[in-house]
């Protein structure tokens, strides 16, 4: 179980998607230390792949561990392949608030902002 940066892995999260990962954590009484933000690429979606982010309390035997800005993020070695430069956002607008993921290896993607083609 290896520690990365988030540069060696690719993965960036926005200052204010790592203030509401906070939050989530706070609400579940997940310890920062050991727990963290799972971030996962699952088939599915209208484009063939979709994201997904969970809070768990504690990383997986061969999941990435990535240190952010007060807590981890850990990634499962299938979906280390698609998350490479992927930035995760959080964006409030009137059409609601949430995560969103912008993948510049994505070669198609939906109006959804959480499903792409690789």
């Amino acid at each position: 179980m290896g520690t990365m940066s988030q540069e060696q892995l690719g993965v960036t999260m926005t200052a204010a998607a790592a203030v509401e990962v906070r939050k989530f954590m706070a609400a579940e009484n997940v310890a920062p230390e050991s727990g963290g933000l799972r971030v996962a690429v699952q088939p599915g979606g209208c484009s063939g792949f979709k994201y997904n982010l969970v809070i768990e309390d504690k990383p997986a035997e061969d999941d990435t561990i990535v240190a952010q800005d007060g807590f981890n993020v850990f990634v499962d070695p299938f979906s280390m392949q698609y998350l490479g430069g992927v930035t995760i956002d959080f964006v409030s607008s009137m059409q609601g608030s949430g995560f969103t993921f912008k993948n510049p290896n994505a070669t198609g993607g939906c109006g959804c902002g959480s499903s792409f083609t690789a």
